[in-house]
C-alpha cells in the first residue's frame, strides 16, 4: 500500500511542476531515478522510446511505464492518476478565472517568465537523452579516452535522423519504426 502512495505523491509533484508538456517531465524523472532507485538513468531513454511510440501524452505514458515497472498494473494506474491530477485541478481553476484576467499584466509577465524556464528544462532533458542514447559518459570518466565517449554508429544514426526530421518532418511513428528496423539490422 505504501508504494502506491509513494507513486501517487511522486508523480503528483511531477505533474504539478512539469510545466510545458511531457518532455518537461524528464528532469523530474531523472531526479526520481536517483532518489527512489526505482529505475536507472539509462532506462529513461527506453522509457522515452516506449512513451513516444505509444498513444497518448509522453509524460502520462512515462508515468504509466514507471508505475507498471515498480508496482504492476495498479502502480501504473496510480502513477498515471498522480501525474494528471494536478493538471485537472489547475485547468479547472485557470479556466474559471482566465477570461477575467486575460488582459492582466501580471498574467502576461508570469507566462513571459515561464516560457524560457520551460525551454531550458526541455533542453536540459534533451541533452541528457542524447548523453544516455549516444554517449558513454560513465566509460569516458573511467578511461578518460575520448574514443570511449562516443558510440559512433549511434551518433551517425542520431545525426542522420536529426537531419531527416529537420528537412522532411516525417511523422514520428515513421521515424520510430524505421529506427527500430535499423536497430535490428545494424545491431545497435
Amino acid at each position: 500500500m505504501m508504494i502506491y502512495l509513494q507513486l501517487f505523491w511522486e508523480f503528483f509533484k511531477i505533474g504539478l511542476f512539469a510545466v510545458g508538456g511531457g518532455m518537461a517531465t524528464l528532469p523530474f524523472l531523472q531526479k526520481l531515478a536517483v532518489t527512489s532507485g526505482w529505475y536507472s538513468q539509462a532506462l529513461i531513454t527506453d522509457m522515452i522510446a516506449v512513451s513516444e511510440s505509444t498513444p497518448g501524452p509522453v509524460g502520462v505514458n512515462m508515468a504509466t511505464y514507471v508505475g507498471c515497472s515498480v508496482a504492476g498494473v495498479p502502480g501504473g494506474i496510480i502513477a498515471t492518476l498522480g501525474v494528471i491530477t494536478p493538471a485537472i485541478i489547475i485547468v479547472n481553476i485557470v479556466s474559471a478565472y482566465l477570461e477575467k484576467f486575460r488582459e492582466s499584466t501580471l498574467v502576461e509577465n508570469v507566462f513571459y517568465g515561464l516560457r524560457p524556464a520551460v525551454t531550458g528544462l526541455i533542453a536540459a532533458a534533451g541533452f541528457s537523452v542524447v548523453e544516455a542514447g549516444v554517449l558513454h559518459m560513465d566509460v569516458f570518466l573511467q578511461t578518460h579516452n575520448f574514443l570511449d565517449l562516443i558510440e559512433l554508429k549511434k551518433l551517425i544514426w542520431f545525426i542522420l535522423m536529426y537531419a531527416v526530421i529537420r528537412k522532411y518532418k516525417p511523422h514520428p511513428i515513421l521515424c520510430i519504426a524505421v529506427s527500430a528496423v535499423a536497430g535490428i539490422i545494424l545491431l545497435f
